[in-house]
């Protein structure tokens, strides 16, 4: 059985109109504007894609590209980098499941919503970690 592989940008440049989109069966796959789906003018880094390939002179190239998810949110017009290290995540993540715990089971489990703000509080924290680990 023959499977399409998926993989995420690494990086493109509009200008020069290539890119590279890395590839679970080995080498970086180049992508060139000529095989962007009708529409999509860029593509940016993160973002996931599903492709064909054949291997090329200079090494394997995409020959369609099926666009899986949009851009990943820019702040200041570059993509979000990772902001804290693997141990602070670790903190961060334990303090989530402790507010989770305490304060969001506890209201649900005692038929109610957790209030606006503590409502608020959790899904900002949810939100952060969720761009961390996806960035």
């Amino acid at each position: 059985m023959n499977t399409v592989p998926i993989g995420k940008v690494r990086w493109y440049n509009k200008d020069r109109g290539f890119g590279f989109v890395s590839n679970p069966d080995g080498e970086d796959v180049y992508v060139g504007k000529d095989v962007l789906p009708e529409g999509v003018e860029e593509l940016a880094t993160g973002q996931r894609l599903e492709y064909d390939y054949a291997d090329g002179r200079p090494g394997p190239q995409a020959l369609r590209i099926k666009v899986l998810s949009e851009a990943p949110r820019v702040r200041g017009g570059r993509r979000q980098a990772k902001k804290h290290k693997p141990n602070e995540l670790n903190g961060m993540i334990s303090d989530m499941i402790t507010m989770l715990e305490e304060t969001v089971q506890r209201d649900l489990g005692q038929g109610r919503y957790p209030d606006r703000k503590h409502g608020h509080q959790v899904a900002e924290v949810l939100r952060a970690v969720a761009r961390e680990l996806d960035s």
